[in-house]
């Protein structure tokens, strides 16, 4: 049998606890209550936004509210507060007269748009004055974004450092969209994490081993192949044939596959045997002849110090094969030839690898890189310093800014009124209580009353988050197939 996300399919049940005891808190005869999600700063300058289509789609859109759900949802509560707190009446009203639709509005800036931090990304409020209390309600779900959002500007950010670097050191960038591949998916923390946030790696880039991504962004984003793999091998497909097969093994996967690129983990004992004698001496003519029928064999090494095993790896493929020189003057492995770093790969060793090569005059075209922890797993909502804040209110027909001023925090002060995002000139400006030009507002509603308003294609979210620097190269998306 299987079962929903969390336990729960009952959207009443996906909020933290003390949201349930809210609807008695706020002032008397309040109408309106509008909040907003920003990154109040963090690890990264600007942040890619995505996901929040993928919580609207998975969660929110149609008919949502249900009689047995809010039977479920009061039962629970009863029993998990000791005290009849659950605003039945709220959710029987919604049911009544919204026919289980939710009475709220959602504005966002457009998927795969990179807006600097400090920023409103998204506004939630009201469109009911008797459901004032749902804006707040729904912000354990709504910050959830900070997730998907966080690995998209994470992978991003990793994408100009290799950017730079082809840039700088290779002929072409053609290649870009491939150079770092999504290893994530076991070490994620569920299955539904790994494909939200592999999805989101793969607005960046068309390289993933992470299949729930390929089906996420299929269902929630419409594309029918957002990304790619090849035959590969790990320690287990060599090790069973012995220390002493290892050649064997490594034959057996240049025979099984002779055509496209292949990759093959080396390091299961000697990495520097491996690419010496094994690779460079005693299938050195299969490679080539495999190379002449279009196969690429791509070396893995996959343990030690990433950018001293990278560089002596080159080294001693490059001295077995030969190398050539390309424009920029620097040096090229075979064609037939390359390298995958799939270890320790982060957005700093990215740099560190990057630059030793070109140190040693290598470009960055003769690697890839496979990213796996430290893609999908290694940060949090503090990364970004995500945050979800009331700004404004109706109570008893008057408009209040709200905010919070922290004396022990300005860091967390928060934002007043409503608010627009101007886009002018190439440039984000969030404007405060009220006064922002409404045509220069690039914030967009997505979702009214249980409707999807505004549906996103994962291409429009590539083409949105896509470097500068690759526009000016190729003037197209570098995840183009």
């Amino acid at each position: 049998m299987a079962y929903p996300a969390g336990g729960t399919d009952n959207i009443l049940l996906i909020t933290d606890s003390y949201k349930v005891t809210h609807h008695y808190q706020y002032p008397p005869n309040t109408t309106v209550v509008c909040s907003y999600f920003e990154s109040r700063g963090g690890k990264f300058p600007s942040t890619v936004f995505f996901g929040l289509q993928y919580i609207i789609k998975r969660f929110l859109e149609g008919p949502v509210v249900t009689k047995e759900k809010i039977e479920e949802a009061r039962d629970l509560y009863n029993a998990h507060f000791g005290h009849e707190y659950f605003n039945e009446e709220g959710w029987n009203y919604i049911l009544e007269n919204h026919d289980g639709k939710l009475p709220m509005r959602i504005k966002a800036v457009p998927e795969g748009s990179v807006v600097p931090y400090k920023n409103v990304l998204f506004t939630v409020e009201n469109t009911d004055p008797k459901c004032f209390w749902l804006t707040n309600y729904f912000e354990t779900l709504l910050v959830q974004t900070w997730y998907p959002m966080t690995v998209a500007t994470n992978s991003r950010s990793q994408k100009e450092v290799i950017a730079k670097y082809l840039d700088e050191t290779a002929d072409s960038m053609d290649g870009l969209g491939f150079k770092l591949h999504d290893f994530g998916f076991r070490g994620s923390t569920s299955v539904e994490s790994a494909g939200i946030g592999g999805t989101a790696h793969l607005v960046n880039f068309c390289g993933s081993d992470t299949i729930t991504a390929i089906t996420t962004a299929k269902r929630f984003y419409g594309c029918d192949m957002a990304g790619f793999s090849i035959p590969a091998a790990e320690h287990s497909t060599i090790t069973t044939w012995g220390r002493d097969g290892e050649k064997e093994a490594f034959i057996n996967m240049l025979t099984q596959f002779p055509n496209g690129p292949m990759a093959c983990v080396s390091d299961s004992y000697d990495i520097w045997n491996a690419c010496e004698n094994v690779w460079g001496k005693e299938l050195k003519d299969m490679i080539i002849t495999r190379g002449q029928n279009g196969g690429v064999l791509v070396v893995r090494p996959d343990s030690g110090d990433p950018a001293e095993v990278v560089i002596k790896v080159l080294n001693i493929l490059g001295n077995a094969f030969k190398t050539t020189e390309n424009s920029k003057g620097y040096k090229m492995l075979p064609p037939y030839l390359r390298v995958i770093q799939g270890d320790g790969i982060s957005y700093e060793s990215l740099g560190e690898i990057l630059e030793a090569m070109k140190s040693n005059g290598w470009s960055a075209d003769n690697i890839v890189f496979g990213s796996g922890g430290a893609l999908l797993q290694r940060m949090d909502r503090d990364t970004q310093k995500c945050a979800y804040k009331c700004s404004y209110a109706v109570i008893g027909g008057k408009e209040v800014n709200v905010y919070k001023n922290p004396i022990t925090d300005v860091g967390k002060k928060s934002k007043k009124g409503r608010l627009t995002l101007e886009y002018e000139n190439g440039k984000y400006t969030t404007v405060e209580e009220g006064k922002g030009n409404p045509t220069l507002d690039a914030l967009v509603t997505v979702f009214e009353n249980g409707k999807l308003l505004k549906d996103y294609t994962f291409a429009e979210v590539r083409e949105n988050a896509e470097l500068e620097l690759v526009r000016q190269r190729r003037g197209q998306s570098s995840c183009k197939v």
